[in-house]
């Protein structure tokens, strides 16, 4: 009975081989309304006057929660096997928003 229950809960995802490869980014842009949080996922590229957004995620504020939470779990078990992360002190200033609260990851 747990088995048939099981197989009830699972989700079959498919990847495509182009999604497989993945985009590149070294930048996230977050704005969020009452109803939905939209990242921006882009890749700034050094000496070049433009950013390219390579991806837009929209999740719901229950998600962007689930997200934080699945985040900080894997940085924690990434930092367990291989150390603390280091984070620079330069904060790149952007003139960009979204028109609403804006935050970097």
């Amino acid at each position: 009975m747990a088995e048939d229950l099981q197989k009830q809960n699972q989700i079959n995802i498919e990847l495509s081989e182009e999604v497989a490869e993945g985009e590149y980014a070294n930048l996230a842009m977050i704005a969020h309304s009452s109803s939905e949080f939209v990242i921006d996922f882009i890749r700034l590229m050094p000496g070049l006057p433009k950013a390219k957004v390579k991806s837009r995620i929209v999740i719901t504020p229950e998600h962007a929660k689930r997200l934080l939470a699945a985040l900080a779990d894997n940085v924690k078990k990434f930092e367990s096997s291989f150390g603390e992360i280091k984070q620079s002190q330069d904060t790149p200033s952007f003139p960009m928003n979204f028109g609403g609260t804006v935050g970097e990851a």
